[in-house]
């Protein structure tokens, strides 16, 4: 068995929402308060904060079969943006180590996407639908990165 560790950036998560809802906000020229609705400040970072517990704890649930450690996640009013979501993962010694990066990619905008779904089922409903699909098959991609395996080398 191979391990690798997954870390996905809390702040790098929090930067990609906020310029997401922010350019959502401002392309909705029809609705002059479209953008003070959805796009997230500060003020906003308790309600994020939940969602990324939410996040962390779904993604944790899906890495269970490879699972060897995970960081704490408790949910707080505290807002800390050096909290990371890091995994450790036990896998197949035929997994291809080269996929990390790629793996490591699809779990931060499966995070953002899931993040944004959350969000926008306060401020903008529309888009909802199809942020919780992203998530989804960003999810579903890191899995399928996960288990793929190598073909057995012959000596």
């Amino acid at each position: 068995m191979v391990e690798i560790t997954l870390t996905v950036s809390k702040a790098g998560v929090y930067d990609r929402v906020a310029m997401s809802s922010s350019y959502a906000g401002a392309k909705m020229v029809d609705d002059v308060t479209a953008y003070d609705r959805i796009f997230t400040t500060d003020a906003d970072r308790e309600q994020l904060e939940s969602y990324w517990c939410d996040m962390c704890n779904a993604a944790t649930q899906q890495f269970k079969p490879f699972l060897v450690s995970v960081n704490a996640h408790p949910e707080s009013r505290r807002f800390d943006l050096a909290h990371d979501y890091e995994v450790v993962l036990s896998l197949s010694d035929r997994f291809d180590s080269a996929l990390v990066p790629s793996i490591e990619s699809s779990l931060f905008s499966y995070f953002v996407a899931g993040i944004l779904a959350k969000w926008y089922r306060l401020t903008n409903k529309a888009e909802v639908e199809s942020y919780a699909n992203e998530a989804a098959g960003m999810l579903d991609e890191v899995m399928r990165k996960l288990y793929y395996k190598t073909a057995p080398a012959r000596h």
